[in-house]
Formats: structure tokens, C-alpha cells, sequence
């Protein structure tokens, strides 16, 4: 006799608009008069995501703005919908896009558990999944539904409840052979089918009526998982669903002047009136020209200039918000302005040498003390970069670049100076399915490794990527004369990756050519826009980025150490870009080595300041071990123990 759960299992459903009972047959359906009972939806499987609730909790609304859609996939039992969803799924929530996966076999083991396979109850599964997926959709997330949805007129409904509430929908057509369907049969429907222990199987003897106009048709014949999916990210990008800068794939607009042009721009350049720019000038001059502020295409005009002093962005339309929270821009004297002023082109010259023509200049007064307010929050001459504002031109000049070459500095770094899209090419060629940045413009000791470390781990192990790819992506123009000059380290840079702390298969070093600031949370905006504009994803943000102590006593720092990454993570204009707190790290006397501080047990940490650091470089002393890789510190500790002599 069975028991109670058992005899649950067996009772009669009957669907009350079909007056039949259907039986559940996975991907098709037999419909009989019957008056005895019969399980619905036997022959299912749930299917598991890929995605944890965990997981999906970590990253919802990371990524600004509404994303709600809903991509229906329709086709064949085998023909790759729900491999294809579950990858996307995946792929989308991994870079911090909400997005679910609705299956039709877990479908039925729940909502529609009181449905078989009659025609009306095919309708009204898709009916009550439609209704569903435009719930998601509705709440910003991007619904993925995998049915084979074998009529027509059940799909167009379901574009139509969404079109109603004005969501997008998109129907993809995975067009898949019957012949290879079947060789895809895991679940054994169509050997049942064929053995005629099925009826009404949909590709055998029930039609499947093909989509006469879907959003996009995928053929998964010779093409894999990951590049059917990526089909489908391309039509999210092309109808603005996720931005292109999520995909790592996109390039960014660079200022040199097209090689068949060259010539001619160099022969005007020559004939064209100029003025002469400094070293920093010409530094910024390369961070416009390879991209690093894109929409950005020349020194700032005014209202750009505005907009960026009280907004920290850049408004291109009506609607379209570019975080620009630091002024570019080419400061000139009163003489050189009343030269120059009403000529429609320019030269820019650095040591004589014709650098870029600017088109259309515009000059504007250079008020130095509301942009030294503005931008560091004081009007202090102490502060080193305040002081060349103070020491640079009363009028600034802005218009669009033509850059004539690529800029070179001829010390042996050249090598390092990629620019965004050779970043975004070395990436992919590594690989990489997330970018994750770190700028410094200090020594990397064994904290800063562990921290990077620790971000690698948790994008594999808690975010489902493959294979992240580290920038460490120090900054290469001008800094303060106290800083440790970059040839020093790079050299510090590359000891680090040659002994293994950080792993060179996974890691790009590269320079980021942007003179240096301080100017704190408004500088660290900036930062993590140029990373951005390199593909990356994910932004490692430190303790008081892009600051420096106050110039005045008693001795404090100049920003708060928490605002930067505050700041960061609400700052508008960075869409695509995923802000990664900072951990204190420490060293743990221990362990002997560096581990994430542990309010708990403090007085097994030391924390080894910068002062401390530098000071035993200097007197040739060794730091405790574990602090710095050993080839590391020699290189920090010959550049200090060089300046005694």
C-alpha cells in the first residue's frame, strides 16, 4: 500500500479548461479524456544555477542604472537555452548586473507544477511566465526565460505584456538542428519519443513553429557555451541594456592624427602660430591624446571647464553624465593670450618641437584661486601642485587636439606607457574575463600583495570569473619631490612580480601617464575614470587615495582617509566601473607577515608606517620579515642609501 506522500504524488489534476488530464512528457504532451488519475510534469529535472543567492546579494545594483529587460529563449528540447541563459546569467551578475534565469523545467516544479502539455496549458505556462519575467524586469533585473515555446502566438503575447508596461523584450531564436538536438539528449526525451513512450513530442511529431522575426538568431553549431552567450551580450550592448565598457571589448577615441595625414598636419603645424607648453602640459597633452579622458578631445573650454569644477562631470546631451572631477587644462600668459587670441588654429610646441595643432582656441580667464578651492578644498601655496597653478598663465586655452605623434620620453620605460585600447588588447589576449585596477604611487610591499591577492580570490572563487587579469597601473607623470621616482618603481615593481608574490601570468604592469595631483577624493574620481576608460571593472581603492599631510602644522593629513573611497563608491558618471574597498593590512608579529588587521587581537600587529619604512631603507637596516619581498626592499633601500652620498 502506498503510503500518504506517495498517494499525493498519484492524485488526479485535472485542468479545468481543457476538461483532459494532461500528461506531463518533459518537451511535449499527450492529451486524453480520462477519468482516473495521472501525475502532472514527471518528466522534468531541476536544473541548478550557477549563481548563488549569495552571490546574487553581493552584487545587486552594483552597476548604476536600470537594467530590467527580459530575453526570451525559444527553440528546440536541446538546442542550448538554458545553457546559454545560465552563461549569461553568470557573466551578467558576475560584473554586477541583477539578472535571473527562469527555466521552464524549474518553472514546473513549482508555479506551474498544475499544468501538463495541452495546447491550453502551453499557453498558460507562458502566459503566468511572462507575467513573472515582466515582475523582474520591472524590478530591474534582467529576466532570462528558457522555453521552447513552440507557438507563435504564446511568444508574441509575452512581447506584448512587456511592451504594455513599456520594458524591453527580446526574443532569441536558438536555431539548433533537430539531428544535433537529439545527439544532445541528455534527459533521454527524444529516445522516448522516437520509441513512441512519448507522444506529441515537440520537433517529431508536434510542429515547432520557428520565430519569423526574432532579435537575434543563434546557431550553436560549432560554437560554443561561451560564444553563443556572448551573441546575446552583444545585442544587450547595441540596445543600451549594459554599457560597452562592461564588455572590456570597447575603444576609446585617441587624438593622433590618421598616419595618411601626417605629413600635411606636420607641414601646418610648422606654418601655424604657437605657443610653448611645459613638461607637465605636454604630460597631459598624452593622457588626452591615448584616450585616458575620453569623451574628452582636446584642453577643456570653458563650460567644460565649468561643468567640471561644479558638477565633477562632463554632460554630453541632455542625459549622457562623464565623471571628469579634475580640470585638464593648458594654462597661458596675458602676451602669449593677445597673440594668439581670434587665430582658428594653434601650434603646441614642447623644447621647439611641434607637438599638436589645437583647433579653434578659446580663451578663458584662469582663476586660480577658485579652482585651487574647488578642486583640493583649500588655497594654499604649500601644497606643491597649488604652487604651479599659482606660478602657470592668468588665461587658460581650450579646443580640440590633433596630436602629431605618439609621445615618447626615451628612458627606458617607453615599453610600459600603453595606452587604454593596447590595454584592453593585452587583456583579452591574457584572457581576461575582469580587469581588476590597483594604482600606487608608492613601493608595492607584501599588504598591498595581499590585498590584490585577496580581490583575485574573491572575483574567482566568490564572482564565478576564470580568469581575472591584475592592471598594477603605477602612476608615471609628475609627482612631489619627496615621492620615490617612477624608474625606481618600476624596478621595485618588477622585483616583486619576479619573485612570485604576484602572479606575472595574471598580472599587466603598465604606466599610467597622468601628472599627480593631490587633491584627494577629487583625484581619486579621476583615477578610477582612466581605469575605466582601459576596461577596467573593478577599481582597488586605498586609505586616503590621492593624498598628502597638510602643508600647515600641526601635522594631520589634508583629506579624511575614509572619504576617497567613500566618495568613489557614490560617484555618478562611472558606469561599467565596480568599486573594491580597501582592507587594512598590517603585519602580524605572529605570523611574521602581513596579514588583514584584527581589531580583536591588535597587539599582534605592528603597523610599519611610511616614515619607518624609509628610514630603514636609509640606514640599510632590513625590515621585518615578511614586510617586502627581499629583492624588492634592495631596490627601495639602494635608491634611499644613493641620496646620502
Amino acid at each position: 500500500m502506498p503510503n500518504d506522500k506517495e498517494s499525493k504524488k498519484q492524485r488526479t489534476e485535472m485542468h479545468p479548461s481543457s476538461g483532459l488530464v494532461s500528461r506531463s512528457l518533459g518537451g511535449c504532451f499527450s492529451s486524453q479524456p480520462s477519468a482516473w488519475a495521472l501525475q502532472v510534469a514527471t518528466n522534468v529535472t531541476e536544473q541548478k544555477h550557477h549563481v548563488s543567492r549569495d552571490k546574487r546579494g553581493q552584487v545587486l545594483g552594483h552597476l548604476r542604472g536600470f537594467r530590467g529587460c527580459t530575453v526570451w529563449f525559444t527553440g528546440l528540447s536541446g538546442a542550448g537555452k538554458t545553457s546559454i541563459s545560465f552563461e549569461l546569467e553568470s557573466y551578467l551578475v558576475a560584473r554586477g548586473v541583477p539578472a535571473y534565469s527562469l527555466d521552464g523545467d524549474n518553472i514546473r516544479t513549482g508555479l506551474n507544477k498544475n499544468l501538463g502539455f495541452s495546447k491550453e496549458d502551453r499557453e498558460e505556462n507562458i502566459r503566468r511566465v511572462a507575467e513573472v519575467a515582466k515582475l523582474f524586469a520591472d524590478s530591474g533585473v534582467i529576466a532570462l526565460c528558457s522555453f521552447v515555446s513552440p507557438f507563435g502566438k504564446d511568444r508574441d503575447m509575452a512581447r506584448k505584456v512587456h511592451r504594455e508596461s513599456d520594458l524591453p523584450f527580446f526574443e532569441v531564436f536558438v536555431d539548433t538542428p533537430l539531428n544535433i538536438c537529439e545527439t544532445r539528449d541528455v534527459k533521454g526525451l527524444y529516445k522516448k519519443a522516437r520509441k513512441g513512450d512519448i507522444k506529441g513530442f515537440t520537433g517529431l511529431d508536434q510542429a515547432y513553429e520557428k520565430p519569423e522575426c526574432p532579435d537575434l538568431v543563434v546557431k550553436t553549431v560549432d560554437c560554443s557555451v561561451d560564444e553563443s552567450m556572448t551573441q546575446v551580450v552583444e545585442m544587450l550592448i547595441e540596445n543600451g541594456i549594459i554599457p560597452r565598457s562592461m564588455n572590456g571589448d570597447s575603444r576609446v577615441h585617441e587624438l593622433f592624427v590618421e598616419e595618411n595625414k601626417i605629413a600635411a598636419a606636420k607641414q601646418e603645424a610648422f606654418e601655424l602660430p604657437s605657443v610653448s607648453i611645459t613638461t607637465i602640459d605636454l604630460q597631459w597633452v598624452q593622457v588626452l591624446a591615448e584616450g585616458w579622458a575620453y569623451p574628452l578631445k582636446g584642453f577643456m573650454t570653458e563650460d567644460q571647464y565649468l561643468q567640471c569644477q561644479h558638477f565633477g562631470c562632463l554632460l554630453n546631451g541632455s542625459t549622457k553624465v562623464t565623471n571628469q572631477s579634475i580640470p585638464i587644462v593648458l594654462p597661458v600668459t596675458t602676451e602669449d593670450k593677445e597673440r594668439l587670441e581670434g587665430c582658428s588654429a594653434i601650434t603646441l610646441n614642447h623644447d621647439g618641437r611641434p607637438i599638436a595643432i589645437m583647433r579653434k582656441p578659446q580663451f578663458y580667464p584662469h582663476r586660480k584661486e577658485e579652482r585651487s578651492c574647488r578642486q583640493f578644498g583649500i588655497n594654499n601655496q604649500g601644497h606643491p601642485y597649488i604652487k604651479m597653478i599659482y606660478e602657470s598663465g592668468d588665461w587658460l586655452v581650450g579646443g580640440e587636439l590633433e596630436v602629431l605623434d605618439r609621445i615618447q620620453w626615451h628612458d627606458g620605460l617607453d615599453e610600459y606607457r600603453l595606452t587604454p585600447n593596447e590595454i584592453r588588447e593585452r587583456c583579452r589576449a591574457m584572457g581576461a574575463d575582469a580587469v581588476f585596477a590597483f594604482q600606487l604611487r608608492n613601493p608595492i610591499h607584501n599588504g598591498h600583495a595581499l590585498l590584490m591577492q585577496d580581490t583575485r580570490r574573491r572575483l574567482l572563487e566568490d564572482r564565478g570569473f576564470r580568469r581575472p587579469v591584475l592592471l598594477l597601473h603605477p602612476l608615471g607623470g609628475w609627482t612631489k619631490e619627496d615621492d620615490v621616482p617612477l624608474l625606481t618603481r618600476m624596478q621595485q615593481h618588477r622585483a616583486v612580480l619576479d619573485e612570485g608574490v604576484l602572479d606575472p601570468a595574471s598580472t599587466l604592469l603598465a604606466i599610467f601617464p597622468s601628472p599627480m595631483m593631490y587633491a584627494g577624493p577629487t583625484e581619486v574620481q579621476w583615477h578610477a575614470k582612466a581605469r575605466m576608460n582601459a576596461g577596467a571593472n573593478f577599481y582597488i581603492v586605498g586609505r586616503d587615495p590621492a593624498g598628502m599631510p597638510h602643508p600647515d602644522p600641526p601635522s594631520r593629513d589634508l583629506y579624511d582617509a575614509t572619504h576617497g573611497s567613500r566618495v568613489l563608491s557614490m560617484a555618478p558618471g562611472l558606469p561599467g566601473l565596480e568599486i573594491l574597498p580597501f582592507r587594512v593590512a598590517a603585519y602580524d608579529k605572529t605570523k611574521k607577515a602581513m596579514e588583514f588587521f584584527e581589531p580583536s587581537r591588535k597587539d599582534d600587529f605592528e603597523f610599519i608606517s611610511g616614515t619607518k619604512m624609509r628610514g630603514l631603507a636609509r640606514s640599510g637596516q632590513n625590515p621585518p620579515d615578511g614586510f617586502m619581498a627581499p629583492r624588492a626592499w634592495t631596490v627601495l633601500s639602494n635608491y634611499y642609501q644613493s641620496l646620502r652620498k
